[in-house]
């Protein structure tokens, strides 16, 4: 997701593929040049100009599980299973990723086998309809929605986290901006302590959150920890124009 001052230059007038009324506004995927752009409610989200930051987002939550719980979850080969065997449970962690965008993060999670599991919640249909049969963005998501252990939910996700009795390894937060720049206002009830506690209580003990920005934020880090989140950093992901992304990295307590 790209801040309106990262927006590249094209010489090109941008061309509208589709424009709808969605249940939070005014949605619009447009061609500029080369690419892709998510525009809602006149506000530009992100394009697919690039990608390393989302990508980073699913990795960096990966790499936390990792050094948390490597140690207790051992490889398990694959071996034959005889039919009257119960299947096994599968030690690999599971994601949640909030926001489809472009794709960026749910296809490059699909492409790892590491993960087990992974479920999309999207609450604009628009987005959801780019990406399905032969949709304007299906080149990015075709083969990770082909996969079996892909899921796209249509939800809001501030009520997915507050409703759901499903629980996951990590949880990748990428549908505003920001925690300080968020596409609608509801949404900043997401990165508050309540907000937290909700996105806590989907997550095992010990899962991992984490959260895309365009922009660093002392704040939400200190309202991480408020809300009883540990190991709380913030990782900087240089980008060709302007600040660099972030992705700020919380464990719910064991």
């Amino acid at each position: 997701m790209l801040t309106p001052y990262d927006i590249p230059d094209h010489p090109e007038t941008p061309e509208v593929l589709d424009r709808r009324e969605g249940p939070h506004g005014e949605i619009v995927l447009r061609r500029h040049g080369g690419l892709l752009q998510i525009i809602a409610n006149g506000c530009f989200l992100m394009d697919t100009s690039d990608g390393r930051s989302e990508r980073r987002l699913v990795d960096a939550a990966l790499e936390a599980l990792n050094a948390l719980h490597a140690p207790d979850l051992p490889h398990v080969p694959h071996s034959p299973r005889a039919p009257h065997e119960p299947r096994p449970l599968d030690p690999r962690p599971t994601l949640l990723i909030g926001g489809l965008g472009v794709g960026f993060s749910l296809a490059h999670a699909a492409a790892d086998p590491r993960w087990a599991r992974i479920t999309v919640v999207e609450r604009e249909p628009a987005v959801i309809d780019w990406h399905r049969d032969g949709g304007p963005l299906s080149a990015l998501t075709s083969t990770a929605l082909a996969d079996p252990r892909t899921e796209i939910l249509k939800n809001d996700l501030v009520a997915f986290v507050n409703e759901t009795c499903d629980t996951f390894d990590a949880l990748c937060l990428d549908v505003d901006n920001g925690p300080d720049w968020t596409v609608t206002d509801d949404n900043d009830s997401l990165y508050s302590p309540a907000g937290l506690a909700s996105c806590a209580r989907v997550l095992r003990p010990g899962g991992v959150l984490a959260v895309w920005s365009a922009q660093p934020s002392p704040e939400f880090e200190g309202t991480l920890r408020n809300a009883g989140f540990q190991q709380v950093r913030t990782e900087e992901i240089p980008v060709a124009r302007g600040v660099p992304d972030v992705v700020h990295l919380a464990v719910r307590p064991g």
